[in-house]
C-alpha cells in the first residue's frame, strides 16, 4: 500500500477515501448513543443558545468528522508536494493524517479541535508562501486575525500566537512591524467579539472566555497506560522517521529545513496547549498530527527495505481497528 501511495496517481484520492472509512469502522459498528462534540463551550463563548449536539445525529457527526478529515488530508497534501517538504510529489502526507487523524476514538467525531486544524493548514500555507517575501505585515495580520477565530472555536488554541511569532524568528529577519501586526490580528477579532458581547449586555460573560489564562497549570494527570498501546507502532515510526529527518534535513533545500523547524515548534505548542482546557479531553491531541504526519510521511518516503516499512504499516493498521473493535 506504501508503495501506491509513494505514486501521484489520482486513484489514490479513491483510495483514501475508502481507507479513511476502514480506520473507522469500528465506530461505526458500534456508533454511541450520545456524543459530546464539546460545541457547547462554542455555542457559549459567541453568545448563542445553540446546542449542536441535539440536532447532529452520532451517525452524521461520525460521517461529518470523516469527511472533513479526508478534505484535510487533501490540503496537507498539498501543501507538502506544492512545497517540496518530502522532495518527491506523494500521497504519503494525505495517507500519514488521514492514520494519525484515527489513532484514538476520539479522534472520530466532529470536534472543535477538528475545525481548528484548518487554520493550523492555513496557517502553514501561509507562512511556506510568504517564506521569501520582505513583508509580511499584511499575512501576520490575517494569521493573527486566523489564531483569535481559532481561540473563539476552542480556547486552547489561543497559545498558537506564540508559534507566529516563532514563526517570525525562523522564516525572517526581525521586523518590529510583523510582530506587532500579529497582535493586532489577533485584537482585532477579540475588540470585534468584545463589542458584540458589550452590545448584548453580556460583558461579564465576555470576562469569563478570558479566565483560564488566569488558571494555575497541573502538573500531574492521572494516565492510564494501556489506553495509549495503540500508539506503540505510531512511535517507532515516528522514531524512525526522526532518524531519518536527521540525517537528509541538512540536505535539503532552506524552506524545508525551515518548514520543520516549525512543525517541531506547532508539536510542542498542540501539547503544551491542553493545560489552557477545563477538562482533560484526547480530541485536542488532534492538533498535533500535521507534525506527526510529516514525520511519518519523511520515512515512508525515503524507506528502502520494501518489506519491513509495508508491514510497520499493516501493524499501525492493524492496531488502530483493533483497539476501535475491541
Amino acid at each position: 500500500m506504501i508503495k501506491q501511495f509513494r505514486s501521484l496517481n489520482f486513484i489514490n484520492i479513491a483510495l483514501l477515501l475508502i481507507l479513511t472509512f476502514i480506520l473507522r469502522i469500528g465506530l461505526f459498528l458500534e456508533i454511541p448513543e450520545l456524543i459530546n462534540s464539546g460545541f457547547n463551550n462554542f455555542s457559549i463563548r459567541i453568545g448563542v443558545d445553540f446546542n449542536l449536539d441535539s440536532y447532529l445525529s452520532p451517525t452524521l457527526n461520525i460521517i461529518l468528522a470523516t469527511v472533513l478529515v479526508f478534505i484535510q488530508a487533501l490540503i496537507f497534501n498539498k501543501i507538502v508536494n506544492n512545497y517540496g517538504l518530502l522532495n518527491k510529489a506523494s500521497f504519503l502526507a494525505g495517507l500519514f493524517f488521514v492514520v494519525c487523524s484515527s489513532i484514538f476514538t476520539p479522534f472520530l467525531i466532529f470536534s472543535p479541535p477538528l475545525v481548528c486544524n484548518f487554520l493550523l493548514l492555513f496557517i502553514l500555507h501561509k507562512l511556506l508562501k510568504d517564506f521569501k517575501s520582505t513583508d509580511s505585515i499584511s499575512t501576520m495580520y490575517d494569521l493573527g486575525m486566523a489564531v483569535a477565530i481559532g481561540t473563539i472555536i476552542y480556547f486552547p488554541f489561543v497559545i498558537f500566537i506564540l508559534l507566529l511569532w516563532i514563526a517570525l524568528i525562523i522564516f525572517k529577519p526581525f521586523n518590529w512591524r510583523e510582530w506587532v501586526s500579529v497582535a493586532l490580528g489577533f485584537l482585532t477579532i477579540v475588540f470585534l467579539l468584545g463589542v458584540y458581547y458589550y452590545w448584548n449586555n453580556q460583558i461579564l460573560n465576555y470576562v469569563e472566555i478570558w479566565k483560564p489564562l488566569s488558571s494555575k497549570i497541573p502538573f500531574y494527570l492521572k494516565i492510564n497506560v494501556l489506553d495509549y498501546i495503540v500508539l506503540f507502532p505510531l512511535v517507532i515510526c515516528a522514531i524512525l522517521g526522526i532518524i531519518s529527518i536527521r540525517l537528509k534535513l541538512f540536505k535539503s533545500f532552506v524552506i524545508v529545513r525551515k518548514a520543520f523547524q516549525l512543525l517541531v515548534f506547532m508539536f510542542i505548542i498542540a501539547i503544551i496547549s491542553f493545560y489552557f482546557n477545563k477538562e482533560f479531553r484526547i480530541y485536542h491531541f488532534i492538533l498535533a498530527v500535521i507534525p506527526i504526519a510529516m514525520v511519518l510521511a519523511h520515512y515512508f518516503t525515503h524507506a528502502t527495505k520494501r518489506w519491513f516499512y509495508e508491514s510497520l504499516f499493516i501493524i499501525m493498521l492493524g492496531f488502530i481497528i483493533y483497539f476501535q473493535i475491541f
